[in-house]
């Protein structure tokens, strides 16, 4: 049973709970970095280190951190962790230093970092919460990387720098395409989802005054009747 646990906390942010595509958080830098795979992949990697470390660290002082201050003291865990990354980014890879400019340190107030450290981290023990951090980097990283192929190819006609295509349509490489792309593997994972028979929840509707008017119930007897159909 543990590592079954293990392993859903390590594979439910791939696509499940992938945090951009599915929870739809941390929009500002995927948007504004997904020019190129390697400023994609730079910025997945900076924060997948930063949010495993913050994660250990957290999950660990959870029983010594006030509940009052938690927030504040996540933050400067997080800071902390960022500033040694900054700091190894612009000594071992200049260029994607300067590529990145702003968004890196912004990964402090990345709110899929801070978020993970106060729904999960915060309340659990250091392994999963590692395990947690691994997954949701690699979900992020992935998103931000299959990004920044489909806008550089079509926006550039390249790949890491690589000459794939003649033709150049610039609307990619600017933020119309930037939403664009997004919007499409948005979709795009909704449906992987759905078909998985991961979309098709019924909500508690016994006993509620407002159940009659509820949109929500439709929907949800709409799923669980197709769910009934399915088997």
């Amino acid at each position: 049973m543990a590592k079954r646990g293990y392993l859903k906390e390590l594979t439910k942010g791939v696509v499940k709970e992938n945090p951009v595509l599915c929870l739809v958080l941390g929009t500002c830098p995927t948007l504004a970095v997904t020019t190129s795979a390697s400023n994609a992949i730079g910025m997945g990697i900076a924060a997948t280190a930063v949010l495993i470390c913050s994660n250990a660290v957290i999950s660990a002082l959870r029983k010594f951190i006030p509940d009052k201050v938690r927030i504040p003291a996540y933050i400067t865990i997080i800071a902390g962790f960022v500033t040694v990354v900054q700091m190894l980014v612009k000594a071992f890879a200049p260029a994607i230093n300067d590529s990145l400019g702003i968004f890196l340190p912004l990964i402090v107030v990345n709110c899929i970092i801070l978020g993970r450290a106060e729904m999960f981290a915060g309340k659990n023990p250091v392994i999963p919460s590692i395990l947690d951090g691994i997954g949701m980097g690699i979900g992020f990283t992935a998103a931000l990387l299959l990004m920044g192929i489909i806008r550089e190819l079509f926006g550039s006609g390249t790949v890491f720098g690589v000459q794939l295509l003649p033709v150049q349509i610039l609307i990619f490489i600017l933020p119309p395409g930037g939403f664009f792309v997004f919007g499409m593997l948005i979709m795009l994972a909704n449906k992987l989802n759905t078909r998985a028979g991961k979309a098709v929840k019924t909500t508690p509707c016994a006993g509620c005054p407002l159940a009659e008017s509820c949109s929500k119930r439709a929907c949800s007897e709409d799923g669980k009747e197709a769910a009934e159909n399915a088997d």
